[in-house]
């Protein structure tokens, strides 16, 4: 997706949670060990913000408001876009067929924020297309054979594949300082 044209008026926003070593979930594809309710608070204020939420079939929020929001799932199961049968708010995309541009019209979201919440390889699809990236991370917690953030994750640190990306570290707010969970945006200079 790099070079693609940016949408007036549109912000894209990535969120992930991840453990010390720059896991989103343990080796059985779990999360449990990183639910907090200061992060659950961080990230549901942000979606119920958020014009438009972008995820892979297998992730999602699960949150009171979730049904109300506008949707684009990646899948390889269709050429380029569909409705969502299951959910009259969602548009299925594969980008091999289409640009995201073309996804978000069918959604009729063309500006405010859109909020990409995962897996990693939908966070790395977007990775140089990122206005703000919020990464939560869990100090505590360590997941070894978990899953990993982003690609090049754990050769590389998520906050080394954020900065190879253009992407600079903003300042570190706690969250939660008992379970050391603090979350730090990461910004494209303009």
């Amino acid at each position: 997706m790099s070079g693609a044209t940016r949408m007036p008026g549109f912000h894209i926003e990535g969120y992930v949670i991840i453990s010390a070593d720059g896991m989103l979930a343990n080796a059985d594809h779990v999360m449990d060990e990183l639910k907090f309710d200061a992060d659950k608070a961080f990230f549901t204020a942000a979606l119920d913000r958020a014009a438009l939420i972008v995820h892979g079939r297998n992730s999602q929020e699960d949150q009171p408001n979730s049904p109300k929001r506008k949707r684009i799932i990646l899948t390889r199961k269709i050429a380029s876009l569909a409705s969502d049968a299951a959910n009259p708010k969602a548009i299925l995309w594969n980008p091999a067929g289409c640009s995201f541009e073309e996804a978000c019209e069918l959604a009729g979201v063309t500006s405010g924020t859109a909020a990409v919440i995962g897996g990693p390889s939908v966070f790395d699809l977007f990775m140089d297309r990122y206005d703000t990236f919020w990464l939560s991370q869990v100090a505590r917690v360590r997941l070894p054979g978990g899953e990993p953030c982003f690609g090049g994750v754990p050769a590389r640190s998520p906050q080394q594949v954020l900065a190879s990306h253009g992407l600079t570290a903003g300042e570190t707010q706690v969250l939660d300082a008992a379970n050391d969970v603090t979350v730090t945006p990461w910004r494209r200079p303009r």
